[in-house]
């Protein structure tokens, strides 16, 4: 009766765990809608994930699309987001990390041992059906381990596509502001050589001096140097826009525009955004998520620090002078040397080093935001001034100078001499520019991705003279949300 109650159990405990190993499968989406959503929510972009050839034929049809027309900033975004294989890369790390989770909620395989032995006068067979037991029992725990390293993992992986997309941005900015200091170095280049040529000739006929002459050459030899090294830098930046965005061959030739988007009229009013960092930046989350995997794995170690093993095994033997033999097999590791301090030890550690990195993560970002924030108002304060006083004061002097001219008051060098001190007010403005999108941009990044959902409202209609927000104070814990 003992042997049919054993034999009923063993078979009850193989059906029960055949049905618990097909619970955990892999998702449909395989963690990309997370990704897919953190594009859309905070870019308003497409993320894909090319996997077939399907996929692969709709992100050409939609980049031929955005390269039929000069890319706006958005434009390039999105074409990152298509093509740049670095990120279709980090994209893998769903599949890896998703595979772990469905392998972390399998039962471990069992095991059959077989022997046969024999002597003078007969022979005994003996078959071990064993399974891990330990496996079994810790399997839950696993489960919710590795269910959180992958959402750990969804959250990593967008905010790579994040960092892309910053990228892109801050190339797109660089290299039309590069190509717009190049246009505006070979007019200068054309200006010179212009009153290179007429120095010349007033020198020959001898109306004009050694020294005047000499300057009027060297300012242009200087303006050529000028040009080939504006026109490298302008080559350069394209190239790191061209990888940025993943593409080759025809499609490196697209067209940007002239020049830069407009300063917005007035930038808006941020307050709160060491806060709003904490709320909604992905590599925040993912640190918490990482620091609370850890905690449930030390529990899990502490919990079998003194049983590394537990074997529990079917057998059925037969010997010929006996003949057939039923029973089980438990087969239990003795912690007789290893006691399962130094495997606590390591956890205990582990678990440490977690939730100081998260805490260090918690403060950069703090440092980050406020640091990119001066530096957006700082930026937008000096293209403002540039926009506002320098350039129009320059083209006030240039109209008078000109002025001067039409009535032969001024002379043509007089003229030439005006727009080669105009040549540090343009430059001056572009940069000035190029700075104010590359300050946004990094403001973005450090908040997560975007602005505040206010703020970005009131970057399309603010009025002026808007208050500038306070410095956040200094908070109570790194990772709260809320100051002190």
């Amino acid at each position: 009766m003992i042997q049919y109650l054993a034999q009923h159990r063993a078979t009850g405990i193989i059906v029960a765990m055949v049905l618990l190993a097909g619970c955990t499968t892999f998702s449909k989406d395989g963690g990309f809608n997370a990704v897919s959503t953190a594009a859309s929510e905070r870019l308003g972009k497409d993320a894909v994930h090319v996997k077939t050839d399907a996929d692969r034929n709709a992100a050409f049809r939609r980049t031929q699309e955005l390269l039929s027309k000069p890319l706006g900033m958005d434009d390039a975004v999105q074409l990152a987001l298509l093509n740049n294989r670095g990120l279709q890369a980090s994209y893998g790390e769903l599949g890896i990390s998703e595979a772990d989770l469905v392998q972390a909620g399998r039962l471990p395989n069992p095991g059959f041992t077989f022997s046969r032995t024999h002597w003078s006068d007969g022979f005994g067979i003996s078959r071990t059906f064993s399974m891990g037991v330990l496996g079994v029992l810790t399997l839950p725990v696993a489960t919710r381990i590795e269910s959180r390293r992958f959402e750990q993992t969804k959250l990593e992986t967008a905010n790579a596509m994040l960092s892309v997309a910053a990228d892109a941005r801050k190339a797109y900015v660089n290299a039309v502001a590069a190509q717009q200091a190049a246009s505006y170095a070979a007019q200068v280049r054309d200006s010179a050589e212009a009153g290179a040529e007429l120095a010349l000739r007033m020198r020959e006929a001898g109306n004009f001096s050694k020294l005047d002459y000499a300057r009027e050459q060297a300012f242009y030899a200087e303006s050529v140097a000028q040009l080939a090294r504006v026109r490298q830098r302008s080559v350069m930046a394209r190239e790191k826009l061209t990888r940025t965005m993943g593409l080759w061959g025809s499609a490196t030739r697209y067209e940007l525009p002239e020049r830069l988007p407009d300063l917005p009229e007035d930038r808006p009013q941020l307050n709160d955004l060491e806060s709003f960092a904490m709320q909604n930046r992905l590599d925040i989350q993912a640190a918490k998520l990482r620091t609370q995997s850890v905690a449930t794995s030390l529990g899990l170690t502490r919990a079998t620090r003194f049983i590394n093993a537990l074997d529990v095994g079917y057998l059925d033997n037969f010997e010929t002078d006996k003949g057939h033999e039923h029973g089980y097999e438990i087969s239990v590791e003795i912690p007789l040397f290893d006691w399962g301090s130094a495997k606590v030890a390591r956890a205990e550690a582990i678990y440490m080093q977690s939730a100081n990195r998260l805490a260090q993560t918690a403060i950069d970002a703090r440092s980050e935001v406020r640091e990119s924030y001066s530096a957006y108002v700082t930026s937008y304060d000096v293209a403002r001034h540039y926009r506002d006083e320098v350039v129009p004061v320059r083209k006030t002097i240039s109209d008078e100078v000109l002025l001067r001219y039409n009535g032969m008051l001024a002379s043509v060098f007089e003229l030439l001499a005006d727009s080669r001190e105009q040549i540090a007010a343009v430059n001056g403005y572009i940069d000035a520019l190029k700075d104010y999108w590359l300050a946004q941009t990094d403001l973005q990044q450090s908040l997560g991705g975007r602005l505040p959902p206010l703020a970005m409202s009131q970057t399309q209609d603010i009025p002026r003279g808007g208050a500038t927000p306070a410095p956040a104070t200094q908070p109570a814990s790194p990772t709260n949300s809320e100051g002190q």
